[in-house]
């Protein structure tokens, strides 16, 4: 392991000392899924179609202000950060054109995260397929290459966008995600997934489309890796790894009647058409479908819609001039014509359906296509081509599985793809519940999870009841997918790339009273679900740097970032000026001492690194959002945003191997336990982040089964992270600390009064600076 900052061994993330790595991580930023240059977030329908002159240079935040963003992130205990980017950033204006400036900036803001020390694996990130259908990701050509038109989408419903709907405040909530069930990206998935099967007369300079798009799609992931690694010291040193596309969709593949809606499909919310009425209304026809609701309970019908184009079709007109991209369209494709018409699915002169299980078998073979099919085959297919691609720059690269959302991962076990070194598996989980009716319930929630795999005769066997149901409910849905993890892949860490809670709930409720207790309960029960699972690591979604009570993260009406413009940040507790270093080497409760270790070591200082410029960058402003412009019933009461359940206590690094860890937030408790090797008493200690909210040094008490113990800052000026370092004997060990239970969220109070007027009186330093 020499020479690696982190790599796999034994199914966990390891440093050069061979302890095992937890990565406590969020993603950075959801300002990367939109461009800087014009500004063009998800409510702006101003040149919305100009794609080939956007630029993403400044994404996801200036250079000048990364130090501020990543210094927050590190003060939170954050050691990992999922950079999100997108196909687009890289290759707008058209296939092969690469932004070299958007590159350049990416490496800058990399070389920051260097200096902080995180652990960075990339991310390319991709909702729905692209912002033209209604997410973010590919670049608006892709759309063309296609055969499709965007500027169709809204009359067809073909997608349903943000910046092209009518009244962009009135946006549903979570509608943005039905898009993958229509025409747009579940024709896009199909082609770039499966077009050699199923769509084999899209022939485009040559090569089938999925050749194409595929082929265009690696390239521009591996000319970025290829960049990081000509501009040195950022490989392996801070870019350990890449995740492959953010949550793959099957598109129409697996369909075994497209003129109904599959049982698992879960999602519906709005008009809701099967494949066959997205196809036709694709094509101009008028069709009545379904308009369904999110409950508590799931989706509910609540009548039916009318969706009539006019006679507007979401596909190219025959005589589209697209000379512009430069490739060269095979005559055998027609434009102005439905691609699935001309592959003999439908009958456009009679509208009638021929074919209604042409994607639920192989056109070939006969093979049964189903999500299993689809995930070991044309998934596992892409896997291999982009895993060789980010490989033959970034030779050690980590690469991180990320299969159909919530979908079981793909059986390479025992195969050649699964005796890989370096390979780590990347779920997704998200309390569905929540995040669609923007409600916290306290009293019950649903096994997602187990409904999925069919563990219950009946959906009501899945309900939990009660708070405590609740989180062990979460934790053990994310144990399954660890274990489904191990089982289809084999022994390779899961780390959970995306979950979160939306902060808009209840109205805005939080945003009107400064009282974020339900925005704290959720968030907390997450983070139990992750730490309780097992889990080697997470990435929490979502840090947004131009978040706002009115608009969010700026993005399809979500609002899921831990910061916000309109609110307060946790504040700092004072600095120490001079060290003290505690220490225990009994199993009993100790009082902190001011003795110093002699076993301190300072070699996991790796992990710890802080700019020397760091108190001058601190004293730049932070980054808002006009406050002006927006409703003062939204910006009256800043609250702390439920700060206190994501600034938690966590393993860092760990001399053996973890049994299990958790934090009780009521009760303001961290305990952990570690089965750990024989070591003498000079080795890299077990490191744990201990945010200072919770535990100031001289308030909060230490029991350890064995060894020495000390908590100190960082740096001693800047206060910036505090931490427990702890030798401890072979054998299990067990940790715990006791800190300070406050009243969360309550503003400024009696019981915390001196508390925040030192603060506001500039008492602690750079306690207003996170």
């Amino acid at each position: 392991m020499a020479g690696f900052r982190i790599t796999v061994e034994g199914g966990k993330f390891r440093d050069s000392h061979n302890r095992e790595i937890t990565l406590r991580g969020i993603n950075v930023a959801g300002d990367a899924k939109y461009p800087n240059k014009p500004n063009q977030p998800s409510h702006i329908p101003d040149d919305f179609f100009d794609g080939d002159s956007v630029k993403f240079t400044g994404r996801p935040f200036p250079k000048e202000d990364a130090h501020l963003h990543f210094s927050r992130l590190k003060r939170f205990g954050y050691n990992t950060i999922r950079y999100v980017f997108t196909w687009e950033a890289i290759e707008a204006a058209g296939p092969g054109i690469y932004d070299e400036e958007w590159i350049q900036h990416t490496i800058e803001v990399l070389r920051v995260a260097k200096d902080y020390g995180f652990y960075v694996f990339m991310d390319p990130h991709q909702d729905v397929w692209s912002r033209f259908s209604g997410g973010s990701g590919a670049p608006m050509w892709t759309l063309y290459a296609a055969g499709l038109n965007p500027q169709s989408f809204a009359a067809t419903e073909a997608a349903i966008v943000h910046n092209t709907y009518p009244e962009p405040e009135n946006f549903p909530k979570m509608i943005w995600s039905t898009n993958y069930y229509r025409l747009a990206a579940a024709t896009m998935f199909a082609l770039f997934f499966a077009g050699k099967d199923f769509a084999p007369k899209c022939v485009i300079d040559g090569m089938n489309i999925q050749d194409y798009l595929q082929g265009h799609f690696m390239r521009a992931c591996e000319h970025l890796a290829k960049r990081i690694h000509e501009a040195g010291n950022i490989e392996n040193d801070v870019v350990f790894g890449w995740e492959t596309m953010n949550e793959p969709n099957k598109g129409m593949i697996g369909y075994e009647d497209i003129s109904v809606i599959p049982k698992e499909q879960a999602l519906k919310k709005g008009t809701c058409p099967t494949i066959w009425q997205t196809i036709l209304t694709g094509s101009g026809r008028a069709v009545e479908v379904d308009t369904w609701d999110m409950g508590g309970l799931g989706p509910y019908k609540v009548g039916r819609s009318l969706i009539d184009p006019h006679g507007e079709t979401a596909w190219l007109p025959a005589d589209y001039d697209e000379s512009r991209y430069g490739y060269s369209r095979d005559p055998g494709w027609k434009l102005g014509e439905c691609i699935w018409a001309q592959h003999g699915v439908w009958d456009p002169s009679t509208d009638t359906l021929l074919k209604k299980d042409y994607f639920g078998k192989h056109p070939t073979t006969g093979d049964h296509v189903n999500y299993h099919y689809f995930t070991n085959n044309y998934f596992v297919d892409f896997f291999r081509r982009y895993r060789d691609s980010i490989r033959s720059v970034h030779k050690n690269a980590v690469i991180l599985l990320q299969g159909p959302t919530m979908e079981i991962p793909p059986t390479i076990k025992g195969t050649p793809d699964g005796d890989d070194r370096l390979l780590a598996y990347a779920p997704h989980w998200y309390d569905g519940i929540t995040l669609m009716t923007k409600k916290w319930n306290r009293n019950w929630n649903v096994d997602v999870i187990g409904v999925l795999r069919g563990r219950y005769w009946h959906p009501g066997f899945a309900i939990k009841i009660g708070e405590t149901a609740i989180r062990n409910c979460f934790k053990d849905q994310h144990a399954a997918m660890r274990q489904e993890g191990l089982d289809n892949l084999g022994n390779y860490p899961c780390v959970m790339t995306e979950f979160g809670i939306p902060y808009d709930m209840d109205d805005k409720y939080a945003y009107k009273t400064g009282d974020y207790a339900s925005q704290s309960a959720a968030m907390d029960a997450n983070h139990y679900g992750v730490e309780a699972a097992g889990l080697e690591g997470y990435t929490l979604w979502l840090y947004m740097t131009n978040n706002d009570h009115e608009r969010g993260d700026q993005w399809n009406g979500e609002d899921l970032s831990i910061f916000s413009a309109d609110d307060k940040l946790l504040p700092v507790s004072p600095v120490p000026k001079t060290p003290d270093i505690n220490q225990s080497s009994s199993s009993l409760l100790l009082k902190p001492t001011n003795t110093e270790s002699p076993g301190r070591k300072e070699s996991d200082n790796d992990d710890s690194v802080t700019p020397a410029n760091i108190k001058r960058t601190l004293t730049s402003p932070s980054i808002t959002s006009d406050a002006i412009t927006r409703e003062p019933e939204l910006t009256a009461s800043p609250g702390y945003r439920a700060a206190e359940a994501y600034v938690r206590p966590a393993p860092i690094t760990t001399a053996g191997l973890i049994k299990n860890y958790t934090f009780d937030l009521k009760g303001c408790q961290f305990v952990m336990t570690i089965q750990a090797p024989k070591m003498a008493a000079s080795e890299a200690p077990t490191v744990v982040f201990l945010p200072d909210y919770h535990f100031p040094k001289d308030a909060c008490t230490v029991e350890v089964s064995s060894g020495k113990w000390e908590i100190s800052f960082d740096e001693e000026e800047t206060a910036l992270i505090q931490r427990l370092r702890w030798w401890h004997g072979e054998g299990e060990q067990t940790l715990r600390i006791t800190g300070v239970v406050k009243k969360h969220n309550a503003g400024e109070g009696a019981e915390d009064a001196g508390y925040y007027e030192q603060c506001n009186q500039g008492a602690w330093g750079n306690c207003t600076l996170m």
